[in-house]
């Protein structure tokens, strides 16, 4: 996922002032549920997304790249938590959940409660995205990930981001594993498992067929 133009995603559009004071509030709840929902569905979406983040990542679209799977910068890519700046709580869109366990309380309260950016080095130092390119090569970048992860299995990739989102809100280390114990199994039942043995004792690339 990425953005045409200069900016990967700055968010709405804070100069249409009427528009931007009647939406939300006088939208109330149906039109708050009609954004959120877009990044419930990113996270419930079976194929992982990978962002690529050149210019601003603001507001909706700084969540939209913490709700991604992988986070590559561009390095003109600056990100912020803008709703604090126009008089909203930071806590929205998803950002007062992906953004603490992605980086930490201590970082998500500097960008939340200050607004202020992030540059493509300093999301980098903190865990915010994965790697760091010129703006030019983020396509090429991002296909190194995409020819990785299709080298897997369907179930195994699908089964492994279910895995993760369900681990993180996992209440114990028996719960983790619980997820993990029933997602192993459905796996090794596969036709595909039983390809990736055997391509790996005959040294060449399996061939999966989401079977």
């Amino acid at each position: 996922m990425k953005g045409a133009g200069r900016a990967y995603c700055a968010g709405l559009d804070i100069k249409d002032h009427v528009g931007l004071v009647e939406a939300p509030f006088g939208g109330g709840f149906g039109f708050q549920d009609h954004l959120a929902d877009v990044y419930i569905r990113m996270r419930r979406c079976p194929q992982p997304i990978i962002s690529l983040v050149h210019g601003a990542a603001s507001g909706g679209g700084f969540a939209l790249a913490l709700a991604s799977d992988i986070r590559i910068a561009g390095e003109s890519m600056k990100m912020n938590s803008a709703f604090i700046k126009i008089g909203l709580s930071s806590c929205d869109m998803g950002v007062s959940y992906f953004l603490p366990r992605l980086v930490g309380v201590t970082i998500a309260s500097e960008m939340m409660m200050t607004g202020r950016f992030f540059n493509a080095e300093r999301a980098f130092a903190v865990g915010l995205v994965n790697q760091v390119v010129a703006d030019g090569a983020l396509d090429e970048a991002a296909q190194v990930f995409v020819d990785e992860m299709m080298a897997t299995s369907p179930m195994g990739l699908r089964m492994t981001k279910e895995g993760l989102n369900m681990a993180i809100d996992a209440g114990s280390l028996e719960a983790a594993m619980a997820i993990e114990n029933r997602n192993q199994v459905m796996c090794s039942r596969s036709a595909d498992f039983k390809e990736g043995l055997q391509a790996f004792t005959e040294k060449r690339k399996p061939v999966y067929r989401d079977a």
